[in-house]
This record gives C-alpha cells, sequence and structure tokens, in this order.
C-alpha cells in the first residue's frame, strides 16, 4: 500500500465516522419538531424491528408537531408503543388513523442534560477519528519499517495525516457547536 492510498482510505473512514456523528447529532431533540428524532425508535413490524419511517409517513405540520401516518391501521397501537417505550419523553396522540407528537418546550434543565448527551457524542465522535489517525500512522510506520519509504517520507506523510485530522476534528466541534445552539434556542 502506497502513503496516498493510506491517505484515502482514512480520509474516507474520517467522512464516514463524520457522517455517523451528524445523524447521531440529529437525533438529539432540539426545540424543535423533526422527523429524524424518531430514527433510532424501531417498532415491531410482523416480527421484524423496523423505523417507524419503513411503516409510515412521517411529517412536519408545524414547528412543534410530528404527524405520523402509518400504511397499515393494524401498526397504530405498535407505533404507539414503541414511542412510549423510547427515550424520547413524548406523549402519542392517536385518532385511530394518525399518530400526533406534540414537542413540548424544553425545560432549562433538560436543555443542559442534552447538552451533556452533544458533548458525548461529539468526544466519541473525536475519538474515532483519532483511533483512524493512530491506525493510519501505524501503517506509515509498517512501510518505514519495511524500508518502502524513508523516515523524511513517513514524517512528511505523519504531518498530512495530522492535519487532515484536525480538519475533521475543527468540523465535529462546528457542528457540536451549531446544535448546541439549536438545543439552547428558547
Amino acid at each position: 500500500m502506497s502513503i496516498s492510498e493510506i491517505y484515502t482510505t482514512h480520509e474516507d473512514r474520517m467522512k464516514k465516522a463524520l457522517d455517523g456523528l451528524h445523524k447521531e447529532m440529529a437525533t438529539i431533540r432540539a426545540g424543535r419538531a423533526t422527523p429524524s428524532i424518531l430514527d433510532k425508535v424501531m417498532v415491531d413490524y410482523y416480527g421484524t424491528p423496523s423505523p417507524i419511517s419503513q411503516v409510515a409517513s412521517i411529517s412536519v405540520p408545524e414547528p412543534r408537531m410530528i404527524v405520523i401516518q402509518p400504511w397499515e391501521k393494524t401498526m397504530l397501537t405498535q407505533i404507539e408503543k414503541a414511542i412510549l417505550k423510547s427515550d424520547l419523553g413524548l406523549m402519542p396522540n392517536s385518532d385511530g388513523i394518525i399518530i400526533r407528537l406534540s414537542i413540548p418546550q424544553l425545560t432549562q434543565e433538560r436543555r443542559s442534560e442534552l447538552v451533556k448527551v452533544l458533548h458525548k457524542k461529539v468526544e466519541d465522535g473525536r475519538v474515532v477519528i483519532r483511533n483512524i489517525r493512530r491506525d493510519a500512522n501505524d501503517q506509515l510506520k509498517k512501510l518505514e519499517k519495511d524500508r518502502t519509504i524513508s523516515e523524511d517520507e513517513l514524517k512528511k506523510a505523519q504531518e498530512d495525516m495530522q492535519k487532515l485530522t484536525d480538519r475533521y476534528i475543527k468540523t465535529v466541534d462546528q457542528s457540536a457547536s451549531a446544535k448546541e445552539l439549536e438545543i439552547m434556542e428558547v
């Protein structure tokens, strides 16, 4: 494997880690309604755990309301049970055809808890990116040990990998700041 292949492979891994972190951050409930807060809620669909979005249509008609319309009426109670079991803290309101979820205004205490959850997810994301950098550096050191590259090439490649890591960590921090502002917004 060459230096450029190692760099490209690990940059792709960092992109995937960043995408995964963005998906995780989207599931953290802010003050307004978004369908993505239901992404982790699984419903039992004929014995198979499935996301709500695969068994119903989800819409946001108002800033503080989510409407879920199951494609099969029999799924109505299953979806309600799944929402009640989830850690979202939302109360489903069903009229027999659709389920309405009212998103209550967050208390300051709940906002602080959500920020702590966000910081934990962000730190986990940083750790994943640093681990990817470590894997890349290990591969580069192996190339140098096998005398495929020189010591100077190793140093340059490690500097490039560090710059890449710094760029992704900065992106993670910017995303975290934006999400924190969104959560703390009253």
